[in-house]
């Protein structure tokens, strides 16, 4: 059995599930599920279908579980159920042994991957602290730019219905209203002394 997990929907599973492929898994559970999520269902469906001496496989370590602690237990809970763990990559690569040094370079590799997962979030929000400091806040470009809502103004004050100008400027009716309260309010305030 293979097991594939991201921690996000952006994220791409294509390349675990073509590694796990690769190492000829029977049936591939995959899921994407946040860190603050507790329960993994495809990970818990897989326990379930896995048999005395089968192999779950994941790609890397962190894969198998969140944080060191979710690692440690899965993997002492797949050692107790009488089933082996495959990593496919990294400084474990192959089956995980849960006895003597195995289990030692276990913890060890475990706590360096939450180590690791720690700095990348840290570096995460420092590189956004600096690109709002520089006026970029990132995210989606404004449906409706400055150009766009210079002409629902100028139709607005014609009377015309918001439906037409959404129409008119491609965007959604819900859109146009919330551009237009926003811009009603920001003038409100300009021009109170």
């Amino acid at each position: 059995m293979g097991y594939a997990r991201v921690s996000s929907k952006g994220q791409d599973l294509a390349g675990q599930v073509r590694a796990l492929k690769e190492a000829e898994c029977v049936r591939i559970y995959v899921e994407k599920v946040g860190t603050r999520e507790k329960i993994r269902p495809e990970y818990n469906a897989a326990l379930a279908d896995l048999r005395p001496a089968d192999t779950l496989t994941v790609t890397m370590l962190d894969r198998l579980g969140r944080n060191m602690v979710e690692l440690i237990t899965s993997a002492q809970d797949l050692a107790e159920r009488d089933h082996r763990l495959q990593i496919r990559t990294g400084p474990l690569a192959g089956t995980y042994d849960p006895q003597g040094a195995g289990k030692v370079l276990f913890v060890v590799f475990a706590a360096m991957a939450e180590v690791e997962r720690e700095f990348i979030h840290e570096r995460t929000l420092i590189g956004l602290d600096t690109a709002a400091a520089n006026g970029n806040h990132g995210g989606r470009p404004p449906a409706v730019d400055a150009d766009m809502l210079a002409v629902a103004l100028r139709r607005r004050d014609a009377k015309e219905s918001i439906t037409a100008i959404a129409e008119h400027l491609g965007v959604g009716r819900p859109t146009l209203y919330r551009t237009l309260s926003a811009y009603d309010e920001a003038t409100a305030t300009r021009e109170i002394p």
